[in-house]
């Protein structure tokens, strides 16, 4: 892990404006895998790392105390992890392993095996709902970041996935959001244990998963059976595929390739999986960067957001990063996004703005503004940042 020098709060507009001057320019002293890269307009190393440490000591400041494991604090905490690997930041570390001391190292926290459930919940016995589960992943990245010398900390996560594999239910996972939130839970266990029932299962669910909300004509998901065409239609009569419902299925498919083995045999697959929702994401960027909260209809609630613009931004710029995407194909999707995301979305205080409030759908009609903002959406914005940062200084 790269160690750099920790940076102050930049809270004043001359000195945000000094680290966006240039956002655009060549990378200058990195050394580029390929031409493609050679190319690009991309932002230099300190520029990114710089944009990472006001956004997120921007939301740890005004967030001081402890949230819920329930999803969105959780997805908070997946950019939070990521922020700390490429800045080397100990307040970014010590404010997960706080969270994560806080929530006893547990999501839903029912000891009653026989009253676990799967469906939507926001109580303790909710243990199996995969919303309650997205948390394992920062407490497996807290205990792989430290050595792996407590198991405590991962017991409860090992506790519940295990339980959950020896039933013989396979519909965990109905609605977009939680392939987002349980499958990297699978593959980073069986990185930690080496079972592989965690990836066995891993398939078996998302088979499920596709039975349901895969668009086969488009290769992009449907955020749950309510909303799958016909019987569900956009304001002009087109299937509607919500932006960040998509963005939460394409970064977690990067999440798992980046720890699924190259041997195993679900590997091409899910790559293939994972590519084909990249080029369908990529017809439908708008010329602005972002992608609208419909992917095909922007006329159902135009205007730019950002959670989903920022999830995407992620997916591609690890598939680049990792040989899995063609640099040459997708660098210009990721400019125009990297551009939409720094000179429209971040705020002069490091606030991320155009994030669509909670929900499960585009709502035509919905404002989604400036002043639009959510602890989900601030984490998307650091894993694309920490992505960013991953290509500029590593070519």
């Amino acid at each position: 892990m790269k160690q750099n020098l920790k940076y102050k709060s930049l809270k004043t507009p001359l000195i945000f404006f000094s680290i966006l001057a240039g956002i655009f320019t060549s990378c200058g002293g990195a050394k580029p895998a390929d031409s493609a890269l050679n190319e690009a307009s991309l932002p230099k190393p300190n520029q990114v790392l710089a944009i990472i440490e006001m956004v997120n000591t921007h939301w740890q400041e005004t967030h001081p105390e402890p949230a819920s494991a329930f999803w969105h604090p959780a997805a908070y905490q997946t950019g939070n992890i990521e922020a700390y690997k490429v800045t080397g930041n100990q307040d970014f570390l010590n404010y997960a392993t706080a969270w994560a001391e806080h929530n006893e190292w547990k999501g839903a926290k029912s000891d009653d095996k026989s009253a676990w459930k799967y469906n939507y919940g926001e109580t303790d016995d909710h243990v199996l709902f995969g919303d309650w589960q997205i948390a394992f992943q920062t407490y497996i990245d807290l205990y792989t970041l430290e050595g792996s010398t407590d198991p405590s900390k991962i017991a409860r996560a090992r506790e519940v996935m295990e339980y959950q594999m020896s039933t013989p239910q396979n519909d965990f996972w109905w609605w977009a959001d939680g392939l987002y939130m349980v499958m990297p839970v699978m593959t980073k266990l069986y990185q930690v244990t080496g079972n592989e029932q965690y990836l066995d299962k891993l398939n078996e669910y998302l088979k499920y998963s596709d039975s349901i909300m895969l668009d086969e004509e488009t290769g992009l998901y449907y955020r749950d059976a309510k909303y799958v065409y016909p019987k569900h239609k956009s304001l002009n009569g087109k299937k509607d595929f919500w932006a960040r419902g998509d963005g939460w299925v394409f970064a977690g498919l990067a999440k798992v390739l980046q720890d699924l083995p190259e041997d195993s045999k679900y590997r091409n697959a899910f790559e293939a999986r994972y590519r084909r929702m990249a080029e369908a994401l990529k017809a439908a960027q708008q010329p602005e960067g972002y992608w609208t909260r419909s992917i095909l209809d922007p006329e159902h609630a135009p205007g730019p957001e950002t959670s989903g613009t920022a999830f995407f931004t992620y997916g591609y710029l690890w598939g680049i990063n990792n040989g899995i995407l063609d640099a040459k194909t997708y660098l210009p999707v990721v400019e125009k996004s990297w551009k939409y995301l720094t000179e429209v979305a971040l705020q002069e205080n490091g606030a991320v703005g155009y994030v669509q409030p909670i929900g499960e759908r585009a709502i035509p009609g919905q404002v989604v503004d400036v002043n639009s903002t959510a602890d989900f959406g601030v984490g998307a914005y650091l894993l694309a940042a920490s992505e960013m940062y991953r290509m500029v200084s590593d070519n």
